[in-house]
């Protein structure tokens, strides 16, 4: 394995760390339910940019870890999170090619899914309550996305992943 190809990989997982401290950061309660779903959007970044080498299987080892760290039920996240990859690595040819302002419409649908799916299993155990909140990071995605997007694409072309 060349050094160039271990860089590529090391910048990805660096990227996904990062990610997922952003998404235990402590905030405070007034922007708490504002928070973006910042692994959620890096994952499916590189599931566009990669399918082959950042797909399902990826999403569903950071959900686990995610559950870990969050203190949530074992597996919630990682379902979640891997079925919107699902659609995302189904579908990833077509949304590379959707203008930004489509892309973001599109991830704030996939976050408010993600949502879903994590409420409807925690409705399911009996340990959720619906709320318009759910909602929040749906949007606060919408407005990420276009950086996000915008920052890992310049890192990706700086480090030539592949």
């Amino acid at each position: 394995m060349s050094l160039h190809v271990a860089n590529g990989r090391w910048v990805v997982w660096l990227s996904l760390l990062v990610a997922m401290l952003f998404q235990i950061m402590p905030l405070p309660d007034l922007v708490e339910a504002w928070r973006p779903e910042w692994l959620l959007l890096v994952i499916i970044y590189w599931a566009m940019a990669l399918p082959h080498r950042y797909n399902i299987l990826t999403a569903w080892i950071l959900g686990v870890m995610l559950d870990i760290l969050l203190g949530a039920t074992l597996g919630i996240r990682a379902f979640a999170m891997s079925v919107v990859v699902y659609v995302v690595v189904l579908h990833f040819q077509r949304l590379r090619n959707f203008p930004m302002w489509q892309q973001a419409l599109l991830m704030a649908m996939l976050v408010a899914l993600y949502n879903l799916v994590v409420f409807w299993v925690q409705f399911v155990t009996g340990s959720a309550v619906f709320d318009i909140s759910l909602f929040y990071p749906a949007f606060s995605s919408l407005v990420m996305w276009p950086w996000i997007f915008w920052v890992l694409r310049r890192v990706r072309r700086l480090y030539k992943v592949r």
